[in-house]
């Protein structure tokens, strides 16, 4: 049986947490422009519908609120195979840290638009 699944053949409802977690750090840091930036809170996970061995998954995430050392955002897990929702989660925290993991001021107050993210890769 594979790592990801459980007894049913379907996705363990943690590997897909993990997953969210991992999606909203990338989120995160290329909204705030730092790897330095740990989860403080992921809570009110909803779950809709399982995901058979084989079925595609997709994630998305959206920012929430900017705060002063903290983005918030929610996400979602969908079946590209089924065209279900398999979770969702309403409220996921991260904060930006300095070198001694104390939460410092990230500076950002709006969402970058796709456009600006494309002229920041050019610009590398």
């Amino acid at each position: 049986m594979p790592a990801d699944l459980n007894g049913r053949n379907t996705l363990f409802g943690g590997r897909l947490v993990a997953w969210i977690d991992e999606e909203s750090y990338i989120y995160a840091t290329c909204q705030l422009d730092t790897r330095d930036i740990a989860t403080v809170y992921i809570g009110d996970f909803q779950f809709h519908s399982p995901a058979a061995s084989g079925d595609i998954v997709e994630i998305g995430v959206e920012a929430t609120r900017f705060g002063t050392t903290s983005l918030e955002m929610k996400a979602e897990a969908r079946n590209k195979t089924t065209k279900k929702l398999i979770c969702s989660c309403s409220k996921i925290v991260m904060v930006t840290l300095d070198a001694a993991g104390n939460k410092i001021p990230h500076g950002k107050t709006r969402i970058k638009s796709d456009a600006e993210e494309q002229m920041v890769d050019r610009s590398v």
